[in-house]
């Protein structure tokens, strides 16, 4: 039996798939946007046929780098690579690739998540 057994299915579906795409475990919330960001985002969006999880990846980085939302970069960079959809090169191309589009400081900030995300996988590998 699984620990989100006892949830209504759209929340067990959108907890799964939270702790698939992050990487970390997950824990049932409440109120109104906890239950949009499972159920919907998670439950739904996140699982819907057409893109595979490093598509929707690649989009959502693309389109927190040009907000500047180098905090919420901080959660997608690690977890794309710990699940091997990035690995170092492609972060390092992405860092390039979006320098251009989103301006150099938002891509020095890029890249400093990467390449801190690079180091942390070297350290745990030994």
């Amino acid at each position: 039996m699984g620990k989100f057994d006892d949830l209504p299915e759209a929340r067990r579906r959108g907890l799964e798939k939270m702790e698939e795409v992050y990487g970390f475990e997950m824990t049932d919330g409440e109120g109104d946007f906890f239950a949009l960001t499972a159920d919907h985002l998670f439950g739904d969006i996140w699982q819907r046929p057409g893109l595979s999880d490093r598509d929707r990846r690649l989009l959502l980085i693309g389109m927190l780098a040009g907000q500047g939302a180098a905090d919420v970069l901080g959660i997608q960079i690690p977890a794309a690579h710990a699940k091997g959809e990035l690995d170092d090169e492609a972060l390092r191309e992405i860092v390039v690739f979006l320098s251009h589009y989103a301006g150099w400081p938002q891509g020095a900030r890029i890249s400093t998540v990467v390449e801190e995300t690079i180091a942390r996988a070297k350290r745990k590998q030994g």
